[in-house]
């Protein structure tokens, strides 16, 4: 990346993730920059701002570290767990470059918070879980951080520089487009975890000397550049690393909001309680109606059926 990209500003660059590395110095990186993904998760359940902003932040957050999965087929999954605080839960995921996810609060509590919040007043003294499922080897990681600091990406920061012990720079931002609608970016910086072949959570080295310098660039990138959609995000990494003796462009990953919802699936979970439990969950025209959390769809069954 030693030519300066070229900008053009009639394109929109959203909804992908780029990951890089800088093998000089043993680093590692994601961008990303969500817009119709985005919006088609927060249209569907009509957030409040102060909870709006914290869904956003969580499927960039889900967008970026899910997108350094080696496994296509695996899925990362960010849950939290609340003490007494506004939201009661949050559940955000990524697979195969789709995220997903909702949150749960006290409308009263809610009420009662400034119109800013801060972590500890939508949380209490909660917990950030962080899972790993990797598809093709059957295996599962998981770590769980308090949820201190001042935003979700600094307790998803403190994940991977405590629970995996490797040296990592997260930063996000949300903004809104000319149009109202939100747009949110990314930054994960990552020094280069050693560790044996096939393993795909890896331990990092005992010294990196290289690390800080990479994290103190990755520092300057504002919120304005990361949710400006005129910006491609070549122009990003390139604002950041052009100094840089080799940057290497490693993959584009297109995001888009995803759902697993299947009706057949539904009707088959309703088909197994006796009919008796069926009816007693039916309305008044003979359906039970299932929700889904994440994209807010309603399905009628029929309790006969």
């Amino acid at each position: 990346m030693n030519d300066t990209p070229k900008f053009d500003p009639n394109v929109t660059d959203l909804d992908r993730a780029l990951a890089f590395a800088i093998p000089t110095r043993s680093a590692r990186g994601r961008i990303v920059r969500l817009g119709t993904a985005l919006d088609e998760v927060l249209a569907a359940h009509a957030y409040p701002p102060a909870i709006e902003k914290l869904l956003a932040e969580a499927l960039t957050l889900a967008a970026l570290i899910g997108s350094t999965l080696k496994d296509s087929s695996g899925q990362l999954t960010m849950q939290t767990r609340t003490d007494n605080g506004v939201v009661q839960l949050l559940v955000c995921d990524y697979r195969g470059g789709e995220v997903r996810g909702y949150i749960e609060y006290d409308a009263g509590k809610l009420a009662e918070a400034p119109a800013e919040p801060s972590l500890f007043a939508l949380f209490g003294a909660g917990y950030l879980a962080i899972t790993f499922d990797m598809a093709t080897s059957n295996e599962r990681y998981q770590g769980i951080v308090p949820l201190d600091g001042d935003t979700l990406s600094q307790a998803a920061q403190s994940y991977f520089t405590q629970s995996e012990q490797i040296p990592t720079m997260i930063r996000t931002g949300m903004a809104k487009g000319p149009d109202g609608r939100c747009i949110s970016g990314g930054l994960f910086l990552q020094h280069l975890p050693e560790g044996e072949d096939g393993r795909e959570r890896l331990h990092t080295k005992l010294d990196h000397p290289e690390w800080e310098h990479v994290a103190t660039l990755g520092n300057t990138m504002g919120v304005d550049e990361l949710t400006d959609a005129t910006l491609p995000l070549e122009t990003l990494v390139w604002r950041l690393f052009n100094e840089e003796e080799d940057v290497r462009i490693l993959a584009d990953i297109p995001i888009m909001r995803g759902c697993r919802c299947d009706p057949e699936y539904i009707r088959g979970v309703i088909s197994k309680f006796p009919l008796e439990e069926r009816q007693s969950m039916a309305d008044e025209s003979g359906f039970i109606i299932v929700d889904c959390a994440f994209c807010a769809k309603k399905f009628p069954v029929p309790v006969e059926g």
